[in-house]
C-alpha cells in the first residue's frame, strides 16, 4: 500500500468507527451494519471491506476507547495534582472518549482486558486508593467497586445526553461521584 492509500485507509476506517460509535451508542444492539454505513455516508460493502463482521467492528471500537481513554488519563497526570482536581481530570478524560466509552460499556464491545486494566482501570483505581489513603474518599468500599461506579456514572451521563456543555457535564459527574464517595 502506498502512503496515500494508507492515509485513505486510516481516514475511512476512522470515519466508520466514529459513525459506528454514534449509532451503537444511540441504538444499541438494534443498530445494523447498514445503519453504520448510512451514518458513515458510505456503502455497506465498504464497511464490510474494513470490518468483515460485527465482532471485528466491536474489537476496533474497544481498542479506540482504551487507547483514547488511556492516552487522556496519562496526559492528565492524575498523580501530580490534588485529589479533587485529579478526579475532574479523570472524568474529563472519560467524557472525551464519548460514544466509544458507551459502546465499550456494553457487553459485546469488550476491549482487551489486560489493556483495559493497564491503561484505564489501574490509573483510576490508583487515584481512588490515593484518595482513600488521604481520607478524601470512603475507605470502607473497595477501590475497584468505586472505580466501576465512577465509570458507570460517566457512561450514564453520556447516554442521557443532557443539554449541559462538556465542562458542566464534567463538573456534575465529578461532584456527584465525590459527594457520594465521601
Amino acid at each position: 500500500m502506498s502512503k496515500s492509500q494508507t492515509t485513505l485507509h486510516v481516514r475511512v476506517s476512522a470515519a466508520i468507527l466514529e459513525a459506528a460509535a454514534a449509532v451503537l451508542a444511540e441504538r444499541g444492539e438494534q443498530a445494523s451494519m447498514a445503519d453504520v454505513a448510512a451514518a458513515a455516508g458510505m456503502a455497506r460493502a465498504t464497511v464490510y471491506r474494513y470490518f468483515p463482521n460485527r465482532e471485528a467492528l466491536f474489537e476496533a471500537l474497544g481498542r479506540v476507547a482504551v487507547d483514547e481513554a488511556g492516552e487522556r488519563l496519562q496526559a492528565g497526570r492524575l498523580e501530580e495534582v490534588a485529589v479533587p482536581e485529579a478526579f475532574e481530570r479523570a472524568v474529563r478524560a472519560l467524557v472525551a472518549v464519548g460514544d466509544y466509552l458507551v459502546v465499550v460499556s456494553r457487553e459485546n464491545a469488550r476491549p482487551d482486558p489486560a489493556e483495559f486494566e493497564r491503561r484505564v482501570a489501574s490509573p483510576l483505581r490508583g487515584l481512588i486508593e490515593r484518595a482513600q489513603s488521604l481520607g478524601e474518599v470512603r475507605a470502607d468500599l473497595p477501590a475497584s467497586w468505586l472505580m466501576e461506579s465512577l465509570i458507570g456514572i460517566v457512561v450514564s451521563g453520556l447516554q442521557t445526553r443532557p443539554s449541559l456543555g462538556v465542562e458542566d457535564t464534567v463538573a456534575g459527574i465529578t461532584s456527584l461521584f465525590l459527594d457520594g464517595a465521601r
